[in-house]
Formats: C-alpha cells, sequence, structure tokens
C-alpha cells in the first residue's frame, strides 16, 4: 500500500495557523513597521510637547580669569576674576501658530501612513495565506490522480496477466503512474519554498511545522462602483494624505506670510554678576520690535519665497485630482472585473463537471475493452486540468475582492458581508 505524501507531511505537522494569528505575527515582525513605530512615537512625543515652539530661550554662563598688571597704581592688584550670568530671551511672531499646526498634521500623517502600512501588509499576508490554501488543495487533486493512476496500473497489471490487455497499456499506464508521481513531487517541493518565504514573512522559523487552518469559500459580490466611490473614496489613504499635503502647504505659506511680513517681538533679560560681589551686579531687559521691509517688495528673495509657496499649494491640489481620478478609475475596473470574473468561475464549475463525467465514461468504457488507455489518460488530465482551472479562478476572484477592499481601504468582510449575494456561494 503506498504511503501518501501528503499524509506524511500531515504526521509531522505541529501547529495550526488561522488567517488572524498570521496577520497579527506578521505585523509583530515586520521590521518596517518597527521603523515606522519609531517614526510615529518622534512625532507624537513633537505634537504632546507643542508648548515647546513658544519656549524661551534660557542662558547661563559662568567665567574665571586671572589679571596681574604690569604697569599702574598699586590698587591695581593681581588675582582671580569671578563672573557669572543667566539670560532669557522669548521670540514671537505670527507664524507660530502655522508652525504648530503643521506639527499635528505631521503626526497625523504619521498616524495614517502606519494604519496604511499595517493594512496592505495584513492584505498582503492574506493573499499568501489563501495562495498556500490554493496549493494545498491542488495537491490533494494531484494527490488523488496519482491515486488514480496507481489503482488503474494494478488492474491493468491483473489484465495483462490475464492476456485482456496487451503490453502496450501497461507501459502506459506504469509511465502514468510515474508522471503522477513526478506532478505531485514537484508541487510538493514548490509549496513546501512558499511556505518558508510564508513563514519568514511572519517571523516564524522557515521549516516551522504548522497547517493553514482556512479554506477558501468565496460569495459572489454585486457593488455599484459610484456607491462605493462616494462612501470610501474620502477615506483612501492615499487621497486623505494628499488633503493634509494640501493644509500643509497651506500653513506653510502662511507661515512664511508671516515670519517674513509680519512684526516680530523679542523680549530678553540678562543678569550678571562678578567676583560675587553684589554691588558689581547688572541686570538689563529688552524688547525689541521688527518690522522687515524687503518682502513688501517684488522681486526680492523673501518675496519669490512666497509666491513659491503659493505655487506648491496649486500643484498639490493638481496631486489630488489625478489620485482622485486614478482612485475611481480602479475601483471601477476592479468592480466590473468582479462580475466577469464571476462568470469565469461559472464556466469553470461547468467544465469540470464536464470533465470529470468523461473520465467517468471514458474508464467505464476502458473497463469493457471499447476504449483505449490513451484516451483513458487523456480524460483523467483533463479532469485535473479542469479542477485546477477551477480553483485557480476561485483563488483569482477572491484576490480581486482582496484589491477591491485595499483600493477602498475597506476590510475584505465587510465588502462580502455588504454586498455578497446570498445563495451565490461557491
Amino acid at each position: 500500500m503506498q504511503l501518501s505524501l501528503l499524509a506524511q507531511t500531515s504526521e509531522q505537522t505541529v501547529n495550526a495557523l488561522s488567517l488572524d494569528r498570521a496577520v497579527k505575527l506578521a505585523l509583530d515582525s515586520n521590521l518596517n513597521l518597527k521603523k515606522s513605530e519609531i517614526d510615529l512615537a518622534a512625532s507624537g512625543y513633537s505634537e504632546k510637547n507643542i508648548w515647546s515652539e513658544i519656549f524661551p530661550t534660557i542662558s547661563a554662563s559662568a567665567s574665571i580669569g586671572y589679571s596681574n598688571p604690569l604697569f599702574g597704581p598699586a590698587s591695581n592688584n593681581p588675582g582671580l576674576n569671578y563672573s557669572v550670568g543667566f539670560g532669557i530671551s522669548l521670540g514671537l511672531n505670527a507664524g507660530i501658530p502655522y508652525t504648530i499646526k503643521n506639527i499635528k498634521l505631521a503626526h497625523e500623517g504619521n498616524i495614517l501612513r502606519y494604519e496604511d502600512a499595517c493594512n496592505q501588509l495584513s492584505i498582503q499576508v492574506t493573499k499568501r495565506f489563501y495562495s498556500l490554501v490554493a496549493e494545498k488543495n491542488n495537491l490533494l487533486l494531484l494527490e488523488e490522480i496519482l491515486n488514480l493512476a496507481q489503482r488503474q496500473y494494478e488492474r491493468n497489471e491483473i489484465s495483462f496477466k490475464n492476456g485482456i490487455v496487451g503490453e502496450l497499456a501497461l507501459t502506459q499506464s506504469k509511465l502514468a503512474v510515474e508522471n503522477a508521481r513526478y506532478n505531485l513531487n514537484t508541487a510538493v517541493i514548490s509549496n513546501a519554498n512558499s511556505m518558508g518565504e510564508f513563514l519568514a514573512m511572519l517571523g516564524m522559523p522557515s521549516n516551522a511545522n504548522v497547517a493553514l487552518s482556512g479554506e477558501i469559500n468565496i460569495i459572489k459580490i454585486e457593488a455599484n462602483a459610484d456607491m462605493l466611490i462616494n462612501q470610501h473614496l474620502p477615506g483612501r489613504p492615499d487621497i486623505e494624505r494628499g488633503r493634509q499635503e494640501i493644509e500643509r502647504l497651506v500653513n506653510a505659506e502662511r507661515q512664511i506670510v508671516m515670519q517674513s511680513r509680519a512684526p516680530s517681538l523679542n523680549l530678553s533679560v540678562d543678569w550678571s554678576s562678578r567676583n560675587f560681589n553684589p554691588y558689581t551686579d547688572t541686570f538689563s531687559a529688552s524688547a525689541r520690535l521688527s518690522i522687515p521691509i524687503d518682502p513688501w517688495i517684488p522681486g526680492t528673495s523673501r518675496s519669490q519665497s512666497v509666491s513659491r509657496a503659493n505655487d506648491s499649494i496649486k500643484k498639490a491640489k493638481l496631486d489630488l485630482s489625478i489620485a482622485e481620478d486614478s482612485a475611481k478609475t480602479q475601483i471601477r475596473s476592479l468592480t466590473a472585473l468582479l462580475g466577469n470574473s464571476w462568470n469565469s468561475i461559472e464556466i469553470a464549475i461547468l467544465s469540470h463537471e464536464s470533465a470529470e463525467r468523461s473520465y467517468q465514461l471514458t474508464e467505464l468504457g476502458f473497463r469493457n475493452g471499447t476504449v483505449e488507455y490513451l484516451t483513458l489518460e487523456n480524460a483523467r488530465n483533463n479532469m485535473a486540468s479542469a479542477k485546477q482551472r477551477l480553483l485557480q479562478s476561485e483563488l483569482s476572484y477572491f484576490n480581486m475582492i482582496l484589491d477591491l477592499s485595499a483600493a477602498l481601504n475597506a476590510d475584505w468582510k465587510y465588502l462580502i458581508q455588504t454586498f455578497g449575494v446570498s445563495g451565490e456561494k461557491k
């Protein structure tokens, strides 16, 4: 009795791995996400301590020196001289509020990028997970083909001994067994490599023995593209980033205008003491108001910086319009492809049923001696190919659902629950 290759593999399996667990492991171990977390923490610290933008500059100084006059009256005694000082300076300008707004925007942008990266990684893991599930189903199919070929060879061997079939049929059936075994071994190796890459993505040893606990159960999706666009387009990460970029540039322009054209105020207080003698202490305070003139003159460098900032805003608005048009096209295309792909699944189902029935009838004809073995082998191969096309069609349809969920920045389970057609499951 031949021992199945898949049975040997399953005996070594020690852990079951669900999709939710796989996604969590990938999110916890991804190095790029860890870098994003560092950026997020840094911008969060700046946003939390935003008061530092108006915190005054505080300085302290101390010095020690030695003097020994070579000439002069005796009153100029040599010795050590000490001095200490303390100062506070505060600069205020009308652009500070816009600087504060951009600091908050920078943190919000990092949050958005981090969430988008997590979502994209989750979708990538989901695709790889169900791709491996489809590969496992294909392995089961190839194993069944091998078993069919093996059983046929055993029957032909008995029939050959009894003089019912010729040597050519026996040789052909033996060749069919070896071809089926080779195809299965090749698929097993390919699946092992794919599983190793997948486990490495999760931060697990590539040789870990795991079994994926999941199966592809797809459902027909019927959704209106325009409705999806209206509901989900504003929430796409690239669209939100575009709006944030426009807001940041508007704040930057106002900051430049206020810093270069509005008056600025500087307040300072200084205290110093020499030789720790209170009678030598000095204290000073000043307030200085600066009114810039050159930014109001057309053509000056600071006047040009204001014009360049305004041009950047116009370009950002155009970039946002381009991104919105591209997103709408993508959503409409994926929605249309889902409908057409479902038709391909229905065709693949009919093709598989037809190929399966054809094999059954051909096998019956071969047993009755009315069909040659080569015809039987072709019928078996056609049945296997039809099943593989069905598996691939189902996987492609599911991947399109994932692509649409990514284009909408929505959970793929939400799409199935909201737009799935009842009774249209495969």
